[in-house]
């Protein structure tokens, strides 16, 4: 799973870390019970404090999308909440509106004309 933090992004870094998760899921590169590296790994390779990563991957295990088994580390959860993950994507997809000007009731417009 390669994953890269964009400074200049204005949102929190343990965000950032979420949404790359949670993309690798959506996309299929990453399914049900396949784990992740450690907490650790992923700190080092990002150059982000262990306790970054380990906020996202909290709040992954809140949305039902990974789960924490002791002495096997996280994975995906059996049956991911795909929801949660969409959910991302939907915040990813706000932000990058907001950043061009656009309200949430223009994205749900330009959604509503697109299907």
């Amino acid at each position: 799973m390669l994953m890269t933090l964009d400074l200049n992004d204005p949102r929190a870094l343990h965000v950032q870390v979420a949404d790359a998760i949670r993309r690798a899921v959506a996309s299929g590169e990453m399914g049900p019970g396949d784990r992740l590296p450690p907490a650790k790994e992923i700190a080092g390779a990002l150059e982000v404090n262990v306790n970054t990563v380990l906020r996202a991957l909290r709040e992954l295990r809140d949305e039902q999308l990974l789960e924490f088994r002791r002495g096997r580390g996280v994975s995906v959860r059996a049956r991911p909440d795909m929801r949660g993950a969409l959910q991302g994507r939907v915040r990813e997809l706000l932000d990058e509106a907001r950043r061009y000007g656009y309200r949430p009731e223009d994205v749900i417009e330009l959604i509503k004309e697109s299907s």
